[in-house]
C-alpha cells in the first residue's frame, strides 16, 4: 500500500483595505510562497483557504517587480496550480482541520482585521493545537491565534512561547496608528510568553507543535521549524 501523503492547510486573509485609508492590503506574498514551496517540496499536499473563500487579495507591495522578486514568489506566480489555489481558496468555515497534519497562517496586514474575529478560524486553530496538529504562523499571521481557545476556555497562546511582528516594527513601518491593535501587545495581554529580536531580522520560536515567526525575512526559518515539528509528530505516530 502506498504511503498516504501528509496534508497542509494554508489560511490567508480575505481583507484588502488598510482600515479607513485607501491603501490596499491583503496577504504578504513571501510569507505565503516561501512556506508553500517548502511544504510542497517536502512532499505535502497543500490546500489554501481564506476567511471568505474565493480569490484572496495580495498586498500589492509584496509582489515585487519582475526580475527582482523573491524566487519563491516568482515560482508561485509561474505555477498554474498554485495560482488556481489562491484565486479559488476554500472558505475556512468549510474546512475540517482533522483532514490536515499542518495548519499555517501567513501574514500581511489584512489579517489584523479579519483573522481575530473569525470564529471558524479560531475553532480550526484551537482544535488543531489540541489534537497535536502542527500550527505555524509568521509576521501578522499570529493574529489568527488571538481568538483561539483551548478546551478549558483559556487562550491557546497563554503560557506558550510566541513571536510575531513586533510593536517596534509596526511603529517603524508607520502603521501603529492604523492597525486596529498592536499584535505583540495583544498576545502579551492574552498571557503569551512573547519573544522577539531586532527589527526586520529573521527570528522564529517553536513551542511544541506551535511555531511562530516575526516578519517576512523569517518565512524560511518558520517553514524549516514547522517541517521539523511535523517530522517529529510523524515519528511519534509511527
Amino acid at each position: 500500500m502506498a504511503d498516504v501523503k501528509q496534508r497542509a492547510l494554508i489560511v490567508v486573509t480575505s481583507h484588502d483595505c488598510m482600515g479607513d485609508t485607501d491603501k490596499m492590503t491583503g496577504f504578504f506574498y513571501r510569507e505565503l510562497a516561501t512556506p508553500y514551496w517548502a511544504f510542497v517540496d517536502a512532499g505535502l499536499e497543500v490546500d489554501i483557504a481564506s476567511i471568505k473563500g474565493g480569490k484572496a487579495p495580495a498586498d500589492p507591495g509584496s509582489v515585487g517587480e519582475p526580475g527582482k522578486r523573491a524566487a519563491s514568489i516568482q515560482r508561485f506566480l509561474d505555477d498554474a496550480d498554485a495560482v488556481r489555489k489562491i484565486e479559488n481558496t476554500l472558505a475556512i468555515a468549510s474546512v475540517n482541520e482533522a483532514d490536515y497534519d499542518l495548519v499555517f497562517l501567513p501574514g500581511g496586514h489584512g489579517t489584523m482585521w479579519d483573522f481575530p474575529d473569525s470564529e471558524a478560524l479560531a475553532s480550526v486553530v484551537g482544535r488543531a493545537l489540541e489534537r497535536g496538529v502542527v500550527v505555524g504562523a509568521v509576521c501578522h499571521g499570529p493574529a489568527g491565534l488571538i481568538g483561539a481557545k483551548r478546551s478549558d476556555g483559556e487562550p491557546v497562546v497563554k503560557g506558550r512561547r510566541i513571536n510575531s511582528f513586533t510593536d517596534a516594527e509596526e511603529e517603524a513601518v508607520g502603521l501603529a496608528a492604523t492597525v486596529p491593535f498592536l499584535l505583540e501587545s495583544r498576545l502579551r495581554e492574552l498571557g503569551a510568553d512573547f519573544e522577539g529580536t531586532e527589527n526586520f531580522q529573521p527570528y522564529a520560536v517553536r513551542d511544541g507543535n506551535l511555531v511562530t515567526g516575526q516578519n517576512p525575512p523569517s518565512s524560511e526559518l518558520v517553514a524549516e521549524e514547522v517541517l521539523a515539528a511535523l517530522r517529529e509528530r510523524a515519528t511519534k505516530a509511527a
